[in-house]
């Protein structure tokens, strides 16, 4: 019962009466010149396009205009190979794990405000990636680098995710839904989690909701081939300029 009563928390008058729930918190963290600072540097650390500046630095390909034109890992491996790719994926996955690993010591004297922050340290991570100030705000899918945020709050919450990735993947072959259905996983691990635990995280719920739409918005493309039936498997072999979109 107290499972189904928070998951009802997804709801949107639920989701309204845990955002005013975080507004006392959310003042105070207003207040704090430090607070803008962190969630100023994420954005502009998670805008640092390292797939586009990697490829350009190893293969001399401009990501933008190879392959599916996505500059994150799964165009980064089609260019570059696996090696390189998961390079990629793994300066991304920082870009969202090491800014808000830095907010216990940035407003360690307001520890009440840590969880707010990191929620919002992690969404300006991402959002510079998906929307980099330096490509004219062009960029990836913000699945990796998501990812690091998330784990950075709550390993648990990426575990259940991943794991619900990895078997999307292995069993459809398509790493856009694979994709879709992690962001979709964070959320409801978190209902559970906070029930097992006896626990209310408010801000994490918000924030992973936050993440889950913005995945969506940003596969639609991947969604809307999957309907058509033209969206190309893992391993197959695509042309440049038509390849799908995949996460990035």
């Amino acid at each position: 019962m107290a499972l189904l009563q928070n998951l009802a928390a997804l709801s949107g008058p639920a989701l309204l009466a845990k955002l005013s729930a975080i507004s006392d918190t959310g003042h105070e963290l207003l207040l704090l010149p430090s607070a803008w600072i962190v969630v100023t540097v994420a954005y502009l650390v998670g805008a640092i396009p390292f797939g586009l500046l990697i490829a350009k630095r190893v293969k001399g390909i401009d990501l933008r205009t190879f392959g599916s034109g996505n500059i994150g890992t799964s165009n980064a491996v089609r260019a570059m190979g696996r090696r390189w790719g998961f390079v990629v994926f793994s300066l991304d996955f920082l870009k969202g794990f090491l800014p808000v690993l830095a907010c216990h010591q940035l407003v360690g004297s307001h520890a009440e405000t840590v969880p707010l922050l990191q929620v919002l340290t992690g969404t300006a991570a991402v959002l510079g990636h998906c929307y980099p100030i330096y490509l004219g705000f062009k960029g990836g899918k913000g699945v990796a680098t998501g990812c690091g945020a998330i784990i950075a709050i709550d390993a648990r919450v990426f575990v259940c995710g991943g794991f619900v990735w990895l078997v999307t993947r292995l069993l459809t072959r398509y790493a856009g839904l694979a994709s879709i259905m992690m962001g979709i996983t964070f959320p409801i691990a978190v209902v559970v989690l906070d029930t097992i635990q006896d626990r209310r995280r408010p801000e994490l719920l918000v924030g992973s909701l936050l993440l889950t739409l913005l995945i969506l918005v940003r596969h639609r493309s991947n969604m809307r081939r999957m309907l058509q039936g033209t969206e190309p498997h893992i391993g197959e072999k695509v042309e440049d300029g038509r390849a799908a979109r995949h996460h990035g």
